[in-house]
């Protein structure tokens, strides 16, 4: 199992959304940080950004690293604002 690292910027998006999507979300991470095989329909490589990948879970957007050892969560944004 991967350690979950999040930003300070994800913790804050996570912190200030409703309690039950926030749930959802920090499932969904936790649940990729076991098995990643598991998410792997909802998973893409971010074009020109080398190491990010994406994790879509509903709207939301997951922009994260995994060197294996460390996920990292650099941002938790809605679908329209997650790759500006």
């Amino acid at each position: 199992m991967n350690r979950v690292r999040y930003s300070d910027e994800a913790a804050k998006v996570l912190s200030r959304m409703d309690r039950s999507t926030s749930r959802r979300i920090m499932g969904k991470i936790d649940q990729l940080a076991r098995d990643p095989a598991s998410q792997a329909n909802n998973i893409k490589r971010m074009q020109g950004a080398s190491g990010l990948l994406r994790l879509r879970v509903g709207d939301w957007r997951i922009i994260y690293s995994d060197d294996g050892v460390i996920l990292f969560v650099f941002k938790v944004a809605p679908r329209g604002s997650a790759y500006d």
